[in-house]
Protein backbone atom coordinates (compact mmCIF):
# COMPACT_ATOMS: atom_id res chain seq x y z
CA UNK A 1 0.00 0.00 0.00
CA UNK A 2 1.65 3.60 -1.35
CA UNK A 3 1.65 6.46 1.07
CA UNK A 4 -1.42 8.00 -0.65
CA UNK A 5 -3.61 5.44 -0.13
CA UNK A 6 -2.23 4.78 3.81
CA UNK A 7 -3.50 8.48 4.17
CA UNK A 8 -6.56 8.29 2.79
CA UNK A 9 -7.65 5.13 4.96
CA UNK A 10 -5.90 7.02 7.97
CA UNK A 11 -8.17 10.32 6.79
CA UNK A 12 -11.54 8.13 6.68
CA UNK A 13 -10.94 6.60 9.68
CA UNK A 14 -11.08 9.50 11.80
CA UNK A 15 -7.28 9.93 12.03
CA UNK A 16 -7.72 6.83 14.48
CA UNK A 17 -8.00 3.26 14.22
CA UNK A 18 -9.00 2.54 18.13
CA UNK A 19 -12.34 1.92 18.92
CA UNK A 20 -13.69 4.16 21.23
CA UNK A 21 -14.11 1.02 24.15
CA UNK A 22 -10.06 0.95 23.04
CA UNK A 23 -9.04 3.88 24.31
CA UNK A 24 -5.25 4.93 23.98
CA UNK A 25 -3.53 4.30 27.37
CA UNK A 26 -0.45 5.31 28.67
CA UNK A 27 2.94 4.47 27.08
CA UNK A 28 4.12 2.68 30.68
CA UNK A 29 1.79 0.04 30.21
CA UNK A 30 3.65 -1.55 27.12
CA UNK A 31 6.97 -1.71 28.78
CA UNK A 32 6.51 -5.33 30.04
CA UNK A 33 4.23 -6.45 27.43
CA UNK A 34 0.58 -5.12 28.84
CA UNK A 35 -1.26 -7.66 30.13
CA UNK A 36 0.20 -10.74 29.91
CA UNK A 37 -2.99 -12.26 28.51
CA UNK A 38 -2.50 -10.49 25.23
CA UNK A 39 0.82 -11.95 24.43
CA UNK A 40 0.73 -15.58 24.34
CA UNK A 41 4.18 -17.05 24.14
CA UNK A 42 5.91 -13.91 24.09
CA UNK A 43 8.49 -12.90 26.93
CA UNK A 44 10.05 -9.96 27.85
CA UNK A 45 13.07 -9.10 27.25
CA UNK A 46 16.47 -6.53 28.08
CA UNK A 47 14.81 -3.30 29.17
CA UNK A 48 11.04 -4.72 28.83
CA UNK A 49 10.28 -2.47 25.55
CA UNK A 50 11.12 -6.27 23.87
CA UNK A 51 9.41 -9.21 23.79
CA UNK A 52 10.69 -12.08 22.23
CA UNK A 53 8.83 -15.44 20.82
CA UNK A 54 10.12 -18.57 19.73
CA UNK A 55 8.30 -21.03 17.53
CA UNK A 56 9.13 -24.53 14.96
CA UNK A 57 8.06 -24.74 11.52
CA UNK A 58 7.78 -27.87 9.55
CA UNK A 59 8.41 -27.09 6.11
CA UNK A 60 6.43 -29.04 3.38
CA UNK A 61 9.47 -29.51 1.52
CA UNK A 62 12.27 -32.33 2.16
CA UNK A 63 15.58 -31.44 4.13
CA UNK A 64 18.96 -32.19 2.72
CA UNK A 65 21.68 -32.83 4.62
CA UNK A 66 24.45 -32.05 2.05
CA UNK A 67 23.41 -29.29 -0.83
CA UNK A 68 24.54 -29.57 -4.46
CA UNK A 69 27.58 -27.98 -5.71
CA UNK A 70 25.12 -26.36 -8.23
CA UNK A 71 23.16 -24.63 -6.00
CA UNK A 72 25.75 -21.55 -5.81
CA UNK A 73 25.05 -21.29 -10.12
CA UNK A 74 21.45 -20.35 -9.42
CA UNK A 75 22.59 -18.63 -6.23
CA UNK A 76 25.94 -16.88 -7.46
CA UNK A 77 26.33 -15.28 -3.55
CA UNK A 78 27.44 -18.66 -2.35
CA UNK A 79 30.77 -18.24 -4.49
CA UNK A 80 31.71 -15.66 -2.27
CA UNK A 81 30.85 -17.50 0.60
CA UNK A 82 33.71 -20.09 -0.61
CA UNK A 83 32.02 -23.08 -0.05
CA UNK A 84 28.39 -25.03 -0.36
CA UNK A 85 26.52 -24.02 3.16
CA UNK A 86 25.83 -27.07 5.35
CA UNK A 87 22.30 -26.91 7.37
CA UNK A 88 23.10 -25.51 10.01
CA UNK A 89 25.69 -22.59 7.97
CA UNK A 90 21.99 -21.10 7.61
CA UNK A 91 20.08 -17.85 9.02
CA UNK A 92 17.11 -17.05 7.35
CA UNK A 93 16.37 -12.90 8.30
CA UNK A 94 13.63 -10.83 7.27
CA UNK A 95 12.60 -7.73 9.10
CA UNK A 96 9.16 -5.46 9.25
CA UNK A 97 9.77 -2.11 9.26
CA UNK A 98 7.66 1.50 9.59
CA UNK A 99 8.28 1.79 5.96
CA UNK A 100 9.92 1.58 2.79
CA UNK A 101 12.09 4.19 1.89
CA UNK A 102 14.72 2.73 3.97
CA UNK A 103 15.46 6.33 5.14
CA UNK A 104 17.14 7.98 8.87
CA UNK A 105 13.21 7.82 9.48
CA UNK A 106 12.24 4.38 9.04
CA UNK A 107 12.98 1.99 11.58
CA UNK A 108 12.94 -1.90 12.10
CA UNK A 109 9.93 -3.09 14.65
CA UNK A 110 10.22 -6.53 14.09
CA UNK A 111 13.02 -9.31 13.79
CA UNK A 112 12.95 -12.60 12.42
CA UNK A 113 15.09 -15.59 12.34
CA UNK A 114 15.07 -19.09 10.79
CA UNK A 115 17.15 -21.80 11.18
CA UNK A 116 17.21 -25.49 10.14
CA UNK A 117 17.27 -28.04 13.52
CA UNK A 118 16.02 -31.44 12.00
CA UNK A 119 13.80 -32.80 10.30
CA UNK A 120 10.26 -34.36 10.82
CA UNK A 121 8.45 -37.13 8.36
CA UNK A 122 11.55 -36.33 5.93
CA UNK A 123 10.48 -32.30 5.63
CA UNK A 124 12.71 -30.08 6.81
CA UNK A 125 11.90 -27.94 10.38
CA UNK A 126 12.83 -24.01 11.28
CA UNK A 127 12.85 -22.74 14.19
CA UNK A 128 12.09 -19.08 14.09
CA UNK A 129 12.86 -16.54 16.97
CA UNK A 130 11.39 -13.08 16.71
CA UNK A 131 11.95 -10.25 18.23
CA UNK A 132 9.24 -7.32 18.74
CA UNK A 133 9.86 -3.55 19.33
CA UNK A 134 6.68 -2.12 21.34
CA UNK A 135 7.59 1.79 21.59
CA UNK A 136 10.60 3.93 20.97
CA UNK A 137 12.53 3.71 23.65
CA UNK A 138 13.51 0.39 23.76
CA UNK A 139 15.03 0.60 20.26
CA UNK A 140 18.66 -0.05 21.33
CA UNK A 141 17.68 -2.66 23.00
CA UNK A 142 15.93 -4.20 20.47
CA UNK A 143 18.68 -3.97 18.14
CA UNK A 144 21.24 -5.11 20.23
CA UNK A 145 19.33 -8.26 21.06
CA UNK A 146 18.51 -8.70 17.27
CA UNK A 147 22.33 -8.30 16.23
CA UNK A 148 23.09 -11.22 18.64
CA UNK A 149 21.50 -13.89 16.83
CA UNK A 150 24.20 -12.94 14.02
CA UNK A 151 26.37 -14.29 16.17
CA UNK A 152 25.01 -17.88 17.38
CA UNK A 153 26.11 -19.87 14.46
CA UNK A 154 29.90 -19.86 16.37
CA UNK A 155 33.32 -18.23 15.40
CA UNK A 156 32.86 -18.17 11.62
CA UNK A 157 30.54 -15.56 10.11
CA UNK A 158 26.78 -17.23 9.45
CA UNK A 159 25.69 -16.88 6.02
CA UNK A 160 22.03 -14.59 5.98
CA UNK A 161 19.58 -16.03 3.47
CA UNK A 162 17.05 -12.74 2.53
CA UNK A 163 14.88 -11.52 0.00
CA UNK A 164 15.84 -8.57 -0.92
CA UNK A 165 18.03 -7.96 2.15
CA UNK A 166 20.73 -6.80 0.93
CA UNK A 167 18.88 -3.44 -0.46
CA UNK A 168 16.32 -3.01 2.37
CA UNK A 169 16.50 -5.74 4.92
CA UNK A 170 20.07 -5.64 6.00
CA UNK A 171 20.52 -1.45 5.48
CA UNK A 172 17.49 -0.67 7.75
CA UNK A 173 19.24 -3.09 10.14
CA UNK A 174 22.70 -1.47 10.12
CA UNK A 175 21.43 2.17 10.11
CA UNK A 176 19.95 1.77 13.12
CA UNK A 177 22.46 -0.43 14.56
CA UNK A 178 25.05 2.72 13.78
CA UNK A 179 22.28 5.32 15.05
CA UNK A 180 21.93 3.67 18.24
CA UNK A 181 25.89 3.36 18.40
CA UNK A 182 25.64 -0.37 18.27
CA UNK A 183 28.23 -2.00 16.47
CA UNK A 184 26.73 -3.60 13.08
CA UNK A 185 27.00 -7.70 12.40
CA UNK A 186 29.28 -9.29 9.73
CA UNK A 187 28.01 -11.67 7.77
CA UNK A 188 27.92 -13.06 4.60
CA UNK A 189 24.38 -12.50 2.42
CA UNK A 190 22.59 -14.74 -0.09
CA UNK A 191 19.67 -12.84 -1.77
CA UNK A 192 17.01 -15.03 -3.41
CA UNK A 193 15.25 -12.30 -4.86
CA UNK A 194 18.04 -12.10 -7.67
CA UNK A 195 18.15 -15.88 -8.69
CA UNK A 196 14.05 -15.55 -8.43
CA UNK A 197 13.94 -13.13 -10.98
CA UNK A 198 15.78 -15.03 -13.51
CA UNK A 199 14.21 -18.10 -12.89
CA UNK A 200 10.00 -16.39 -12.72
CA UNK A 201 10.08 -12.89 -14.44
CA UNK A 202 9.00 -13.86 -17.82
CA UNK A 203 6.32 -17.13 -15.83
CA UNK A 204 5.04 -14.52 -13.27
CA UNK A 205 3.05 -11.54 -12.97
CA UNK A 206 5.29 -10.31 -9.81
CA UNK A 207 8.43 -11.92 -8.56
CA UNK A 208 7.16 -11.22 -4.92
CA UNK A 209 8.37 -13.43 -2.67
CA UNK A 210 4.06 -13.93 -1.28
CA UNK A 211 3.69 -14.64 -5.66
CA UNK A 212 6.71 -17.32 -5.52
CA UNK A 213 5.47 -18.93 -2.65
CA UNK A 214 1.63 -19.24 -3.47
CA UNK A 215 1.98 -19.71 -7.52
CA UNK A 216 5.19 -21.49 -7.51
CA UNK A 217 5.77 -23.64 -3.85
CA UNK A 218 2.05 -24.52 -3.67
CA UNK A 219 2.26 -22.38 0.22
CA UNK A 220 -1.39 -21.70 1.46
CA UNK A 221 -1.28 -17.92 3.00
CA UNK A 222 -4.62 -17.68 3.21
CA UNK A 223 -5.89 -15.22 5.78
CA UNK A 224 -2.25 -13.74 5.55
CA UNK A 225 -2.08 -9.96 6.54
CA UNK A 226 -0.74 -7.96 4.11
CA UNK A 227 3.32 -6.78 4.97
CA UNK A 228 2.30 -3.18 3.52
CA UNK A 229 -0.02 -2.91 6.46
CA UNK A 230 2.77 -3.46 8.69
CA UNK A 231 3.82 -0.09 9.20
CA UNK A 232 0.02 1.29 10.08
CA UNK A 233 -0.75 -1.70 12.22
CA UNK A 234 2.21 -0.53 14.32
CA UNK A 235 1.62 3.12 14.24
CA UNK A 236 -1.71 2.07 15.47
CA UNK A 237 -0.62 0.34 18.03
CA UNK A 238 1.55 3.25 19.07
CA UNK A 239 -1.33 5.35 19.20
CA UNK A 240 -4.01 2.84 20.60
CA UNK A 241 -2.02 1.31 23.84
CA UNK A 242 -2.01 -1.81 25.13
CA UNK A 243 -5.85 -3.48 23.85
CA UNK A 244 -6.96 -6.27 22.72
CA UNK A 245 -7.62 -4.71 19.04
CA UNK A 246 -4.25 -3.18 18.88
CA UNK A 247 -2.80 -5.82 19.96
CA UNK A 248 -4.60 -8.51 17.88
CA UNK A 249 -3.74 -6.67 14.67
CA UNK A 250 0.14 -6.38 15.59
CA UNK A 251 0.06 -10.21 16.45
CA UNK A 252 -1.05 -10.91 12.94
CA UNK A 253 1.82 -9.24 11.23
CA UNK A 254 4.36 -11.31 13.68
CA UNK A 255 2.13 -13.91 12.16
CA UNK A 256 3.14 -12.83 8.65
CA UNK A 257 6.51 -12.52 9.70
CA UNK A 258 6.64 -16.24 11.46
CA UNK A 259 5.02 -17.08 7.20
CA UNK A 260 7.62 -15.04 5.51
CA UNK A 261 10.72 -16.93 7.38
CA UNK A 262 9.63 -20.00 6.55
CA UNK A 263 8.92 -19.28 3.24
CA UNK A 264 11.99 -18.15 2.26
CA UNK A 265 13.86 -21.45 4.03
CA UNK A 266 11.12 -23.05 1.55
CA UNK A 267 11.77 -21.36 -1.36
CA UNK A 268 15.95 -21.97 -0.39
CA UNK A 269 15.44 -25.83 -0.41
CA UNK A 270 12.67 -25.78 -3.51
CA UNK A 271 16.45 -23.91 -5.64
CA UNK A 272 18.27 -26.75 -3.96
CA UNK A 273 15.97 -29.22 -6.09
CA UNK A 274 16.30 -27.47 -8.84
CA UNK A 275 19.96 -27.23 -8.45
CA UNK A 276 19.65 -30.71 -8.18
CA UNK A 277 18.15 -31.97 -11.09
CA UNK A 278 16.63 -28.85 -13.46
CA UNK A 279 15.09 -31.52 -15.79
CA UNK A 280 13.25 -33.12 -13.23
CA UNK A 281 12.04 -30.22 -11.38
CA UNK A 282 11.12 -28.37 -14.38
CA UNK A 283 7.71 -29.46 -14.73
CA UNK A 284 7.29 -28.92 -10.37
CA UNK A 285 8.24 -25.16 -10.45
CA UNK A 286 7.24 -23.87 -14.15
CA UNK A 287 10.66 -21.93 -14.32
CA UNK A 288 11.65 -20.67 -17.43
CA UNK A 289 14.74 -23.22 -18.51
CA UNK A 290 16.00 -20.99 -21.30
CA UNK A 291 16.96 -18.59 -18.47
CA UNK A 292 18.18 -21.46 -16.61
CA UNK A 293 20.44 -22.62 -19.71
CA UNK A 294 22.04 -19.37 -19.98
CA UNK A 295 22.94 -18.17 -16.82
CA UNK A 296 24.22 -21.78 -15.72
CA UNK A 297 26.64 -21.53 -18.08
CA UNK A 298 27.89 -18.42 -17.94
CA UNK A 299 28.15 -19.41 -13.95
CA UNK A 300 30.59 -22.16 -15.09
CA UNK A 301 32.95 -20.01 -17.26
CA UNK A 302 32.99 -17.10 -15.35
CA UNK A 303 33.62 -19.25 -11.79
CA UNK A 304 35.52 -22.46 -13.59
CA UNK A 305 37.30 -23.13 -10.73
CA UNK A 306 34.68 -23.20 -8.22
CA UNK A 307 32.71 -25.57 -10.41
CA UNK A 308 35.12 -27.80 -11.89
CA UNK A 309 34.35 -31.28 -12.44
CA UNK A 310 32.41 -32.97 -15.20
CA UNK A 311 29.00 -32.82 -13.08
CA UNK A 312 28.47 -28.94 -13.58
CA UNK A 313 29.59 -28.75 -17.08
CA UNK A 314 27.66 -31.68 -18.36
CA UNK A 315 24.51 -29.99 -17.37
CA UNK A 316 24.58 -26.84 -18.59
CA UNK A 317 25.38 -28.14 -22.11
CA UNK A 318 22.56 -30.46 -21.47
CA UNK A 319 20.29 -27.49 -20.66
CA UNK A 320 21.40 -25.64 -23.71
CA UNK A 321 20.87 -28.26 -25.84
CA UNK A 322 17.40 -28.40 -24.75
CA UNK A 323 16.83 -24.75 -24.81
CA UNK A 324 18.03 -24.46 -28.36
CA UNK A 325 15.63 -27.62 -29.04
CA UNK A 326 13.08 -25.55 -27.89
CA UNK A 327 13.68 -22.50 -29.61
CA UNK A 328 16.04 -20.34 -28.13
CA UNK A 329 18.58 -18.36 -30.66
CA UNK A 330 20.80 -17.27 -27.77
CA UNK A 331 21.19 -20.74 -26.51
CA UNK A 332 21.79 -22.25 -29.93
CA UNK A 333 24.62 -19.44 -30.55
CA UNK A 334 26.33 -20.37 -27.65
CA UNK A 335 26.32 -24.05 -28.55
CA UNK A 336 27.53 -22.63 -31.82
CA UNK A 337 30.46 -21.06 -30.25
CA UNK A 338 31.67 -23.90 -28.37
CA UNK A 339 31.56 -26.00 -31.29
CA UNK A 340 33.89 -23.55 -33.35
CA UNK A 341 36.10 -22.45 -30.96
CA UNK A 342 36.48 -25.63 -28.48
CA UNK A 343 35.65 -28.91 -30.57
CA UNK A 344 36.75 -27.23 -34.01
CA UNK A 345 33.83 -28.66 -35.14
CA UNK A 346 32.57 -26.50 -38.24
CA UNK A 347 29.95 -28.58 -39.26
CA UNK A 348 28.44 -28.73 -35.78
CA UNK A 349 28.78 -24.81 -35.50
CA UNK A 350 26.86 -24.74 -38.77
CA UNK A 351 23.86 -26.97 -37.29
CA UNK A 352 23.58 -24.73 -34.17
CA UNK A 353 23.91 -21.32 -36.16
CA UNK A 354 21.19 -22.02 -38.86
CA UNK A 355 19.02 -23.40 -35.77
CA UNK A 356 19.87 -20.51 -34.18
CA UNK A 357 18.45 -18.06 -37.47
CA UNK A 358 15.61 -20.22 -37.39
CA UNK A 359 14.65 -19.55 -33.89
CA UNK A 360 15.17 -16.11 -34.50
CA UNK A 361 12.10 -15.50 -36.41
CA UNK A 362 10.66 -12.14 -34.91
CA UNK A 363 13.25 -11.49 -33.13
CA UNK A 364 15.35 -7.50 -33.94
CA UNK A 365 16.70 -7.39 -37.01
CA UNK A 366 20.23 -6.13 -35.43
CA UNK A 367 20.41 -9.68 -33.53
CA UNK A 368 19.30 -11.89 -37.25
CA UNK A 369 22.08 -9.70 -38.99
CA UNK A 370 24.96 -11.15 -36.47
CA UNK A 371 23.60 -14.24 -36.55
CA UNK A 372 23.24 -14.22 -40.71
CA UNK A 373 26.70 -12.73 -40.35
CA UNK A 374 28.33 -15.74 -38.43
CA UNK A 375 26.66 -18.24 -40.72
CA UNK A 376 28.03 -16.84 -43.74
CA UNK A 377 31.62 -16.67 -42.09
CA UNK A 378 30.95 -19.97 -41.17
CA UNK A 379 30.05 -21.44 -44.47
CA UNK A 380 33.67 -19.84 -46.08
CA UNK A 381 35.69 -21.48 -43.87
CA UNK A 382 33.88 -24.72 -43.73
CA UNK A 383 34.57 -24.58 -47.83
CA UNK A 384 38.00 -23.51 -47.37
CA UNK A 385 38.61 -26.54 -45.51
CA UNK A 386 36.71 -29.07 -47.46
CA UNK A 387 39.05 -27.60 -50.28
Amino acid sequence: MNLKARLKRYHATGKSTCTPEAKPVATGNRRTGGSPELWPGWTPVGFDWVLKREQVCELAFPMSTNFPKSLAILVPDLVRFGRIPLPEDLLFFDLETTGLSGGAGTIAFLAAFGRFVASKNGNAVLAVTQYLLLDYPGEADFVEKAAAEFGLAGDSLPLVASYNGKCFDSQIFKNRCLLNRIHPPEYYQADLLHPSRRLWKKTLSDCSQATIEVQILGLDRTGDVSGAMAPEIWFSFLRCGDNPASTAELLAICDHNVRDVAGLATLFLALTQIASDPFRSRNVFRFDDKALALFWWKAVKKHPFFFEGESCVKTAFSLLEAAAKDGSPQAAIVLAKDAEWRLRDLKLALHYTNLALVSAEGAPSGFRDEIEKRLSRLEKKYENIAV
